[in-house]
């Protein structure tokens, strides 16, 4: 079975009034800010909140189970793509008892026969009312970091030309990541125009971008996560760690290899220079020259060196002890009674 995140809700780009003839249907209106609509009224009440909007019960067209929604006053969010392809791509029919066919342009999924609308009316098939043909359906699931719960918000469109330009960015997308990770991204609805026919047709396209700071971002690879929460990140500079006190782990060693090993790992993190030019470089071959001639590398003094004067210093002081002129100690008195000499401890 395919695995994917639970479905919180969906994100939408219209809405419908009552009609003023209530035996026809309800008119549809292009949205030009987002629609969130969702089971949970908790879900939507926190999108009203960060978003604006009034939140309202609200059935679906063709359904009978109520839901919730609000019609926000955003046209634009920041989501996150998850990771896997969050986008899919059909050309479907529907109908009062469902999806009647989905097709991928050649062949129909449901009955595995050449495409009908290809058949019927040619190449220029999607030119047709959507009474008459399927319709171009793309899917987007998004995660919205800023409200509750961890799952999935659904973006469906029905527009041919959304699906191109939803399609080419996130193809980009994919390509920089691999679908390894997650994308922070920004979306917008863009209303455009198009001439077909001597007929100017406006539409709504749903715009999906990487929300980095650089392109480069974008393309340079798969995300943490917590670049994917917080894209800032990739523009800050690194915080360097601390730099080891390697002539203090130098003086600590006991043998030349130990010392040399040192500045070896000094030399892998890039704090000498290869050649040994640098001060450090020479500080620590000089620590090294030290240990092997048994010089104490904390005081330099020669650690094999006795060098006792018999003679005063400066003040006319000899460095010897002094030891007080005391009468002997009475040997009995430094013993235990029982242990002292002549005690008759053995019979």
């Amino acid at each position: 079975m395919k695995r994917q995140a639970a479905e919180l809700g969906r994100i939408r780009t219209g809405y419908s009034r009552p009609n003023s003839d209530p035996t026809k249907r309800p008119v549809p209106i292009k949205s030009k800010t987002f629609v969130f609509s969702s089971h949970s009224q908790a879900y939507v009440a926190a999108a009203a909140e960060l978003w604006g909007g009034d939140v309202e019960a609200w059935t679906p067209q063709n359904q009978k189970i109520s839901q919730y929604r609000v019609i926000s006053t955003a046209t634009e969010i920041r989501a996150i793509l998850p990771a896997g392809d969050p986008l899919s791509q059909s050309y479907e029919m529907w109908s009062g008892g469902g999806c009647s066919r989905r097709c991928d342009g050649e062949t129909e999924q449901m009955t595995r026969k050449p495409c009908v609308c290809l058949a019927q009316y040619g190449i220029d098939w999607h030119l047709r009312s959507p009474q008459q043909v399927c319709r171009p359906t793309s899917r987007i699931n998004v995660m919205l970091p800023d409200l509750p719960d961890l799952g999935v918000w659904r973006l469906e469109s029905k527009s041919y030309y959304a699906a191109d330009a939803i399609a080419g960015g996130l193809d980009i997308v994919l390509q920089a990541t691999e679908g390894r990770s997650m994308m922070p991204v920004r979306m917008w609805i863009e209303q455009r125009t198009a001439v077909r026919e001597g007929k100017t047709k406006q539409f709504p396209v749903v715009m999906v971008v990487p929300s980095l700071p650089k392109l480069r971002h974008a393309l340079s690879g798969p995300l943490s996560t917590a670049a994917a929460l917080d894209p800032g990140v990739l523009d800050r500079p690194a915080i360097e760690a601390p730099r080891p006190d390697y002539a203090a782990d130098a003086k600590a060693c006991t043998t030349v290899d130990a010392a040399r090993e040192v500045w070896h790992r000094a030399n892998r993190a890039g704090h000498v220079a290869r050649d040994g030019s640098d001060p450090l470089s020479q500080e620590l071959r000089q620590i090294a020259d030290d240990i092997a001639k048994g010089i104490d590398t904390t005081t330099g003094v020669d650690a094999g060196d006795d060098d006792f004067s018999d003679g005063p210093d400066d003040d006319g002081v000899y460095d010897v002890e002094v030891l007080d002129d005391e009468p002997p100690v009475d040997a009995g008195a430094s013993w235990p009674a029982v242990a002292a000499p002549g005690a008759g401890a053995r019979s």
